[in-house]
């Protein structure tokens, strides 16, 4: 019968998780119907089917697999299906719950939850009740934990359960009350040595990483590893900047939308990509690749994670404009309704954590940009202007270079260009 493969749902992604299956084995199934979701490198998509027939699971739940490959079929007895046509229209999809961000073009990460497998789901292993040194010895001597049963107080893993299943004796059993002194003065010996320093922090929680969070820290360290960073600040007046978005205030009737001062950043920066090429490009296989459009990522928080959609050609954009947008896409992200197009493409990233009272910081370059923009709140402080003391609206923004297509100068350029299109807003308009 006609196939159903893993689609590819971003432009980064190759491989996906099958989260859940929206129809039932033998279910009738019509060409639009939300068939299965998916867990992607940056989110979770639901993917309607492109074929009309019978439903054939073929891998279930939980299961791991790369663009390509079959996981159904759809047709009827004969093997015919109906089908639109695949070359012509791409997957079409829509998003579930988004999981989290992750950048573009993440390598991807292994995931393996299948039915045959010995290990707990995620959600199960905190349960498993071990002292820290039971888990430590378990790990030196190769133990699989699940496989012991605890002779420790409420059925805890200690220790001699461990020793006891590597020489393949039977557990140690002894009563709670001698079993709670031991395990006391064990962990207060080490304490004293330094021999398990994990011990004196307590029974710990684990918790294991989303999909999204397990892309993140795997593309975060591999920036930080490869990516030459280097870090450049200044500190911006943006008196003119907060005058420009009063006057938007006053002069906007009821429930128009006002510009925020992120977006303001946001146009400031774009313009100043669009001077600057080689900030609005990468470093690839020992080559400079210059983007012809503007696409700015504005990083967008969500529980656990964060989510990067994406303001295509922001240059162009009004400020209006790019409010609008910018809303609209965050409120996408926090629902769940972003889909892969609205995440993908990005060309630079600004990253604002100015309304948690940050006043500055340095962030992590995303793999395939020349640099991340950091923002930081804006206050009133006390400055001197011509030999007075006054006060002005400041804000501090540190931009980040790959120092193998930005150097010195340039970073330098680029962030002035910045500065000045928000010390003379006007030229935002």
């Amino acid at each position: 019968m006609p196939e159903i493969v893993m689609p590819r749902l971003t432009d980064s992604m190759e491989e996906g998780v099958i989260l859940s299956w929206l129809k039932k084995d033998g279910d009738e199934v019509a060409i639009g119907d939300e068939l299965v979701e998916i867990e992607t490198d940056k989110a979770s998509m639901v993917y309607e089917s492109d074929l009309a027939g019978t439903l054939k699971i073929l891998v279930p739940e939980g299961e791991t697999r790369p663009i390509g490959e079959p996981i159904a079929e759809v047709g009827d007895e004969s093997g015919s299906s109906g089908n639109r046509d695949r070359e012509a229209e791409p997957a079409q999809s829509r998003s579930g719950k988004p999981g989290p961000e992750a950048p573009s073009e993440p390598d991807p990460v292994p995931v393996s939850t299948g039915p045959e497998s010995s290990e707990p789901e995620p959600g199960d292993r905190h349960r498993l009740k071990a002292s820290p040194l039971a888990r430590r010895v378990a790990e030196e001597k190769g133990v699989d934990l699940e496989s012991l049963s605890g002779s420790g107080p409420g059925g805890r893993i200690i220790k001699a359960d461990v020793e006891a299943a590597g020489t393949g004796g039977p557990p140690a059993r002894q009563s709670e009350e001698t079993e709670r002194s031991v395990s006391q003065v064990s962990e207060r010996d080490t304490s004293r040595t330094g021999g398990d320093a994990e011990a004196a922090k307590g029974e710990p929680e684990i918790v294991e990483l989303t999909r999204t969070q397990q892309v993140i820290a795997r593309r975060m360290t591999e920036s930080k590893a490869t990516i030459p960073h280097f870090y450049l600040r200044t500190l911006i007046d943006m008196d003119r900047a907060v005058e420009v978005r009063t006057a938007f205030k006053a002069e906007a009737v009821d429930g128009e939308l006002v510009p925020s001062l992120n977006d303001f950043v946001v146009k400031a920066t774009a313009i100043a990509l669009r001077r600057h090429p080689r900030a609005n490009a990468a470093f690839r296989d020992g080559r400079f690749e210059l983007y012809p459009r503007v696409n700015v990522g504005i990083a967008v928080a969500v529980e656990g994670a964060l989510i990067v959609p994406v303001l295509r050609d922001a240059d162009h954009l009004t400020l209006t404009e790019i409010s609008s947008e910018s809303r609209r896409l965050a409120e996408r992200v926090r629902s769940g309704e972003v889909t892969p197009p609205e995440l993908s493409g990005g060309t630079f990233t600004v990253s604002n954590l100015g309304m948690f009272g940050v006043t500055g910081f340095e962030a992590v370059i995303n793999p395939g940009q020349a640099g991340i923009l950091s923002v930081g709140e804006v206050s009133e402080r006390a400055v001197v202007k011509e030999g007075q003391l006054t006060t002005a609206h400041q804000m501090e923004v540190t931009v980040a270079c790959d120092h193998r297509i930005l150097y010195g100068a340039d970073g330098a350029e680029f962030l002035a260009s910045i500065k000045a299109n928000l010390e003379e807003p006007g030229l935002l308009a």
